[in-house]
């Protein structure tokens, strides 16, 4: 992720300080004793992963409020000195750590009581920009990828070099869905078997879509996908796939003259058809390599955000919109 794009620390720093001085004493202690007068768990969610679990499992004892407005990048969020003084006044945060820095330093001021990192809900791994061509036949859960290249520069994970985007499998989302769902019973315990039942019927959806995935890649004619964003070593990993990202996790720098000569030289090996790009994101690379290369340009939507432009209204229309994009690329048999 481009973190030159982001609030300097000294800035966030300050900003958090001009924030928090605002608030009431009590603001720090948050819980469901401090609900607001409508009677629901007031819950601030980093950007739209987590804001979905979080309406997902909470249902209508929940009031979510989202940092990132749909559209923006989440990387690229800037947050203002009011929206970092509310952070305390929730009874539940919600974040995912390593995708907003300007977000993770202004939570760690917050002080709140219900502070819930997804991050810690799995096994982050780490993942590069070429995730290798030995995938085939191979059992990939549980897999450790420490050795594995990292894209030099960035830290985008709770730990340097790991990766952050575990929603986009279905798997390990639905492990941190458990935790938020048991989070939120501590946080309020008087609904606790609502939000119990919720986390069972999510977990079930995520269940049922992982099942849809592993049928529909089974057979392929290739597997290996290009993708300007390495947001997909996750889903790669689980479907035994092989991502070819132009750029690592920032999905708006450029590619060195040696990488494009490299993924010229993988789609002519590996007979890809198909260079993805993302929503939220500039396509000109994706196109000038497709362009380059005779290959096609589609979208792989990583799910950093929800927009009118989105194939589809929800993480799960979204993630099967995802899938017919891979079949038709890959050749699914």
């Amino acid at each position: 992720m481009n973190v030159r794009r982001l609030i300097p620390t000294t800035a966030v720093a300050g900003a958090v300080a001009l924030g928090l001085v605002t608030l009431t004493a009590c603001g720090g202690d948050s819980s469901a004793a401090d609900k607001g007068t409508d009677g629901k768990l007031d819950v601030v969610a980093s950007f739209y992963p987590v804001q979905y679990l979080a309406e997902q499992i909470g249902g209508g004892h929940v009031a979510v409020r989202t940092l990132t407005a749909p559209g923006v990048e989440p990387h690229d969020l800037e947050l203002k000195p009011r929206q970092i003084g509310e952070l305390a006044d929730a009874d539940v945060l919600l974040y995912l750590k390593g995708v907003q820095p300007a977000v993770d330093e202004a939570i760690a001021q917050a002080g709140v009581k219900h502070t819930v990192d997804a991050a810690t809900l799995t096994t982050l791994e780490a993942h590069g920009t070429g995730e290798g061509h030995d995938h085939e036949g191979e059992a990939h859960a549980g897999e450790e990828h420490a050795g594995e290249e990292s894209h030099e520069g960035h830290d985008h994970g709770s730990e340097a070099g790991t990766d952050p985007h575990v929603w986009l499998d279905p798997v390990k989302y639905a492990e941190v869905a458990k935790g938020v769902g048991a989070a939120f019973a501590k946080a309020d315990p008087d609904h606790a078997a609502d939000y119990e039942k919720n986390t069972a019927a999510l977990v079930k959806k995520l269940g049922d879509l992982d099942t849809e995935f592993e049928t529909g890649l089974k057979n392929t004619a290739t597997r290996t996908f290009i993708t300007t964003h390495s947001a997909f070593g996750y889903l790669a990993e689980r479907y035994h796939l092989d991502q070819e990202g132009i750029t690592g996790v920032d999905p708006e720098s450029e590619p060195s003259p040696a990488r494009v000569k490299q993924l010229q030289d993988v789609a002519k090996e590996d007979k890809v058809t198909t260079v993805f790009f993302e929503t939220l994101a500039s396509d000109k690379t994706a196109k000038t390599l497709a362009r380059d290369t005779g290959l096609k340009t589609d979208v792989l939507d990583p799910l950093e955000g929800i927009t009118d432009r989105s194939k589809g209204d929800d993480y799960i229309e979204v993630m099967r919109a995802n899938l017919a994009a891979l079949k038709t690329a890959l050749g699914a048999k």
